[in-house]
């Protein structure tokens, strides 16, 4: 990521945040250094604690990465080689990576246009005999059908492992229009509180990101708790770390990132309120912009990106126009899973021209919680120029 100047407006600016969280970061960092205690430990147990609390469930268990948590997640329910894992056909490819690297085989469904998730009027369809679990990605920010999702997976007898690796403190709305009667009782509730388990990245970027990488696998199954604390310490026992009960991983989420995670966890709610009221304005200002379609703001929705969709045939002269104004911009993301390097080992329920089209259309402009409303003018004005020079 450029270093940002008084010239560019990057995609995020994190030297920011670092510099106005400096003083509690200076003793929150001292404080774990004095400990002596690196890896788990108190600081990484007080972090589980509060994370579950501000989510709303019983256990949660500190990982490395994201993509950790949707591996040891998934094999925490169950999930064997020759197992088929549903889930979107657009999103990154870790989420297609983890269930092929238990052997299993992603299973793809076409999206919603207007979220990008997972359309759960096709999910039904693309059960089989060999699905074992759900997969639905809670993308750029926006909670996914869960209520639907929740149904049709009760019905089969499914586990469903929610993706939130872009949408902490994202609260699921149900939607009367778009969903089943019976999901009303969940609205409101977080995601990742949702599904059997939720499989959480704290990447840097991420609306909480730590100051390195790590992960968190939340649920409320004692049962799938344990099974990913011995996962992620080489499948030890919980009473002696020399006995393995299976072949696991080394994923411990260290001290000094649970340490900066639990100071940041306190501002997610301001800090997604704000990127809420800057999609707003985003919105505002391209409301007279032809060609271009916001995103839909819906309850709920934290915005860790602001994903508009453009001409596909002019997409790249657009960015280069932008780039060219020191705007930057980002794609995410380029092609469909099921045509991704090893994600075309998955199978695609039925077609997916949504999601082919979403990856020839997206297009991702700055969003951070410290991003000024002038800074947004000025975005909204080199996107709208660079419109007008490539028609």
């Amino acid at each position: 990521m450029p270093i940002p100047t008084e010239d560019t407006i990057p995609m995020l600016d994190l030297a920011a945040e670092v510099e106005g969280l400096w003083p509690e970061l200076v003793p929150a960092v001292e404080r774990v250094l004095r400990s002596g205690r690196f890896i788990l430990g108190p600081e990484v147990e007080a972090f589980e604690q509060e994370a579950a609390a501000f989510l709303g469930v019983r256990h949660a268990v500190g990982l490395n990465s994201g993509t950790d948590a949707l591996v040891i997640g998934l094999r925490a329910l169950g999930v064997e080689a020759e197992d088929e894992v549903i889930t979107t056909s657009f999103s990154f490819f870790a989420n297609a990576e983890a269930i092929l690297q238990l052997g299993a085989r992603p299973v793809y469904v076409d999206i919603r246009p207007d979220s990008f998730n997972l359309d759960p009027e096709r999910l039904e369809q693309a059960v089989s005999p060999r699905t074992r679990a759900i997969v639905p990605v809670h993308l750029f920010g926006n909670p996914a059908a869960m209520g639907t999702i929740m149904s049709i997976a009760e019905r089969h007898g499914l586990s469903v492992l929610e993706d939130c690796a872009q949408s902490f403190g994202a609260r699921y709305h149900h939607d009367p229009e778009g969903e089943v009667a019976s999901s009303a009782h969940l609205s409101g509730l977080r995601a990742g509180s949702i599904g059997h388990a939720g499989a959480i990245s704290f990447y840097p970027t991420k609306a909480l990101g730590a100051y390195g990488d790590g992960g968190l696998l939340v649920t409320d199954s004692e049962e799938i708790a344990d099974t990913a604390r011995s996962l992620r310490a080489h499948g030890a026992a919980p009473e002696d770390r020399f006995q393995h009960l299976a072949l696991g991983y080394t994923s411990r989420l260290d001290a000094l990132q649970a340490a900066i995670l639990r100071l940041k966890l306190r501002r997610v709610d301001p800090w997604n309120e704000t990127r809420r009221a800057l999609a707003q304005h985003y919105t505002e200002l391209l409301s007279g912009v032809m060609e271009v379609q916001p995103p839909a703001i819906t309850p709920g929705h934290v915005f860790h990106q602001y994903t508009v969709t453009v001409p596909a045939a002019r997409r790249s002269v657009i960015r280069r126009a932008m780039a060219e104004r020191g705007v930057a911009s980002m794609i995410y993301y380029p092609e469909p899973l099921y045509r991704t390097g090893p994600g075309a080992a998955g199978r695609l329920s039925g077609t997916a021209p949504r999601a082919l089209e979403a990856s020839r259309s997206v297009l991702s402009l700055p969003m951070w919680p410290g991003l000024t409303e002038a800074s947004q003018e000025r975005v909204v004005e080199a996107l709208e120029t660079a419109l007008e020079r490539v028609l």
